[in-house]
């Protein structure tokens, strides 16, 4: 027998039982016989065919409610799995309740067998293994162990281990009594599942997990730990309407090829109808035949679903009108009688795939699309999904269709489209062409995958959890908040703050940081003249101290009882007239109060050398980047080899600063680590970024400053990873610190620093070659040990797509021009980049997390870089 008692081995463990069969089940409480029982020992037989204990494995689940949770959700609650008790109704007390699906209770198998045709005395468990099965010495003293007590004895633990023995075989005697054709299958079926969990030891992923993983890893992480909902939705969208749609829009897609009225309608149409006129009519006939029976029906039960149906039948106008758009074009190319049948191509529609994963394991990946179509014109298949909502993040319906379009073609060897139609609040179709998946998501799969595995590992309190989520506005509509804020713990801006306790400390603090200046304003002054404004305006607030940066001050600001904070939100604007402020003043909720940020009168300078000396690290050392500093003159840095910070978008306008900060995060780099231990590729198309560093030794190769040779240099990059991840897998590494720890010639770490990437995107050949190498770089090279950092002063959608987006993870955004580029750098709706200052003045996102810094400046670079 195994006994796990480790929470990683557990998990771990589980997720091999996830892609079993048939399990065999049985369950120890402890303190049953008070009003406080609880689970305390699950044990599970995957493999029936071995009749002693060795085969059984026992968890330890005692006080562990998060790994009973884990359990329930993968396997109690999975509807694949078969779950074998002897008397379900007990163990399912603590495994799930009622709800769990394809339960068999061998208990009940017994009763319906009957004791006298058995031929046994009673039907516990112990009495059918030794009557029904002649099992020999079975324990039964056991039974009243004390389960809450540890160390459990070995005789405890023997005689769990042997109940699921036991069940396994008597489940197979009741069988052979009552159904012996049910035995050979599903002992069989079990025993070849125990080869394919040994074989793959994984756990079963579904397309809209490999979603949400996109969308945020942390919530893919609970959902799969504790369930729960892992939708994504504005308040703006529907709730609640989507099963009903999903099941309309199927009866809509039957009825088109069965029912007289829609066939004999079609007949009458001839390759020049008008699409208008057909979509009416189809919506017509279905309203007529379905959807108003259905609608009466619904409002008998409950007469409140009528604004949802409502929206619904809007919803399915929208989907029937995009047919009838499909239908006519089809028409051309096919007769009335056959157009249906070959537009619409009834199949299963339900999809599994093992994917190879870089770490030589498989993966299972399954899944159930909605529709599947053909375009004539485009003579190509197009697999389609049907949302009632507008997507939070298109780059993770991409990563989700791409995956059902890429089982489609395992299965039929053609290309295939992807689609989504969005039907509410309006109809929106995103379409998603073979050639675009093939070059870009497809080749991203398995790593995802792989990646998706590794965070399910993880065990709090311990470091580096799954990451935060690259789409910060997607937390205010998470549908699991609270419990994400309460299981991740995160340290907040606002609780580093020290200025409020002592300025005079500040000051010296400051002094010995690198901001040695003398503060020639007060700054209670300041935030007494703010509090004076707010007051002139009917909000009264209680001042709780000021924070100092370089270039602005932090006023704390708590609402008095009754004033809401949306109240000084609004008042940016005011604010800034009624101050005489440059720019408006960024005002933002904080963890017990309200900031509000204005410009220091005497703005200072964050210098280089202050902060960073010149030093030869060793080749293990994490390799940081300079951000900037915060407002306790605090360095924050960047280690590359996070996956929330290994690759970077940066944003900023003419004046941000944006060259001065890819300047000194530069220097930052090459005064720290050798060339042996570290390349730099730049591209330069202004040609006066980086003039000082042409010469230096660290180059991974001359300063790129045409867009071909900076094509190339990316080509170069994609061929360098591929070539760094063989050499991993003949040494059996996943990633280069672990391979230049075992390897007598370590390679270097390669950052590409891309200036102005916007200039390479005018021409179209340029602008794809470009985007699909910074796509495979962007998800696939943090391990193999080369980071991006993209600059751009015009972060426009068609130049920063959402792919390219959710591949560079960390953001830092100077002023931006406009509040639509600070939010394509931000994501979301953070608009804030575009009031910022200027001249260094910088937003650091980092997961959900934004920090305001000041970007060093390093005034006079003379280094011997050559």
């Amino acid at each position: 027998m195994q006994y796990l008692t480790q929470a990683t081995k557990i998990r771990t463990q589980i997720i091999k039982f996830a892609s079993a069969k048939t399990l065999w089940l049985d369950t120890e409480i402890a303190d049953w016989d008070t009003y406080y029982p609880k689970l305390s020992l699950i044990q599970v037989l995957a493999e029936p065919t071995n009749l002693t204990s060795d085969s059984a494995l026992i968890l330890d689940v005692l006080n562990k409610p998060d790994l009973a949770a884990y359990f329930i959700n993968q396997i109690i609650a999975n509807p694949q799995i078969e779950k074998v008790f002897h008397n379900a109704s007990f163990d399912l007390k603590y495994l799930g309740g009622k709800l769990a699906p394809n339960v068999t209770c061998t208990l009940k198998l017994a009763r319906k067998i009957t004791r006298e045709v058995l031929q046994v005395s009673n039907l516990q468990l112990k009495t059918l293994a030794t009557e029904l099965c002649q099992f020999s010495d079975v324990d039964k003293e056991e039974q009243g162990s004390d389960w809450g007590k540890r160390p459990l004895t070995q005789k405890q633990l023997h005689y769990a281990a042997m109940d699921t023995v036991y069940l396994a075989a008597v489940h197979r005697r009741l069988l052979e009594v009552y159904n012996p054709n049910a035995v050979s299958t599903i002992f069989d079926m079990a025993a070849n599942g125990s080869k394919q969990t040994k074989k793959s030891e994984q756990l079963s992923l579904s397309a809209t997990k490999v979603r949400v993983a996109f969308e945020c890893p942390r919530l893919f992480y609970l959902n799969q730990r504790f369930g729960g909902n892992t939708l994504f939705l504005p308040p703006e969208n529907a709730v609640g309407i989507g099963n009903t749609f999903h099941q309309l829009a199927n009866d809509f897609l039957r009825l088109l090829t069965e029912e007289p009225r829609f066939v004999d309608f079609l007949k009458s149409t001839t390759p020049q109808s008008q699409i208008e006129e057909i979509a009416s009519r189809l919506q017509e006939i279905f309203y007529e035949i379905k959807f108003y029976s259905y609608l009466q029906e619904a409002i008998k039960k409950d007469s409140s679903q009528a604004q949802a149906l409502f929206k619904v039948w809007q919803g399915l106008q929208g989907l029937i009108k995009h047919f009838a758009e499909l239908l006519v074009v089809n028409r051309r190319y096919c007769s009335a009688e056959t157009v249906v049948c070959k537009t619409f191509l009834s199949e299963e529609r339900r999809l599994e795939h093992y994917f190879n994963l870089p770490d030589n394991t498989q993966q299972r990946v399954a899944g159930e699309f909605d529709c599947l179509v053909y375009n004539f014109e485009k003579k190509r298949l197009c697999m389609v999904e049907f949302k009632t909502y507008q997507p939070a993040d298109p780059s993770a319906q991409l990563a989700q269709v791409a995956l059902y379009s890429y089982m489609l073609w395992q299965k039929k060897k053609v290309a295939v489209d992807s689609a989504v139609y969005c039907v509410l609040p309006e109809f929106k179709e995103y379409q998603y062409s073979w050639e675009q998946l093939e070059n870009t998501v497809h080749q991203l799969i398995p790593y995802k995958l792989q990646q998706m595995r590794q965070w399910l590992t993880w065990e709090p309190p311990n470091p580096n959890p799954p990451p935060l989520t690259t789409q910060p506005h997607l937390c205010k509509i998470c549908p699991q908040q609270q419990k994400c804020q309460n299981y991740f713990v995160e340290e907040s801006e606002g609780e580093k703050s020290s200025y409020e306790e002592n300025q005079q400390e500040k000051v010296e603090q400051n002094g010995q940081t690198g901001n040695n200046h003398k503060q020639p304003f007060n700054p209670d002054e300041m935030a007494q003249d703010l509090v004076n404004t707010l007051q002139s305006f009917g909000i009264n607030v209680d001042y709780h101290g000021a924070a100092i940066g370089p270039a602005f001050i932090r006023v704390k600001l708590k609402p008095q009882l009754g004033v809401k904070v949306n109240s000084l939100l609004k008042l940016s604007a005011d604010l800034q007239v009624q101050l005489g402020l440059a720019n408006p003043p960024l005002i933002s909720p904080q963890a017990g109060y309200v900031s509000i940020d204005l410009p220091r009168p005497d703005r200072q300078v964050a210098k280089f050398e202050d902060y960073i000396k010149s030093q030869v690290l060793p080749a293990t050392a994490p390799v940081k980047i300079a951000i900037g500093v915060n407002l306790e003159g605090q360095l924050i840095e960047a280690d590359l080899s996070d996956p929330n910070t290994c690759h970077f978008l940066v944003g900023g306008t003419t004046g941000s600063g944006k060259s001065e900060y890819l300047r000194s995060l530069l220097l930052s780099l090459i005064l720290r680590h050798s060339p042996a231990h570290l390349q730099i590729a730049l591209v330069d198309p202004k040609r006066v970024t980086f003039p000082e560093f042409e010469r230096m030794q660290w180059l991974y190769s001359p300063v790129v400053k045409e867009s071909d040779r900076a094509i190339e240099l990316m080509q170069e990059l994609v061929t360098e990873m591929e070539s760094r991840y063989q050499r991993f897998e003949k040494a059996k590494c996943a990633d280069l610190s672990t391979y230049n720890q075992r390897s007598p010639q370590p390679l270097p770490r390669i950052v590409c620093i891309f200036d102005e990437y916007a200039d390479f995107m005018a021409e179209k050949e340029s602008r794809t070659a470009l985007e699909q190498s910074i796509k495979r770089l962007g998800a696939m090279a943090r391990a193999a040990g080369i980071h991006l950092i993209i600059a751009t002063q015009r972060p426009e959608a068609g130049i920063v797509t959402p792919i390219i987006r959710s591949n560079l993870p960390g953001r830092v955004a100077l002023r931006t021009a406009s509040e639509a580029d600070s939010a394509i750098i931000l994501g979301g709706k953070q608009t804030t980049a575009a009031r910022l200052l200027g001249k260094g003045d910088l937003l650091y996102q980092m997961g959900a997390q934004l920090y305001r810094l000041q970007s060093l400046f390093a005034s006079d670079i003379r280094l011997t870089l050559s």
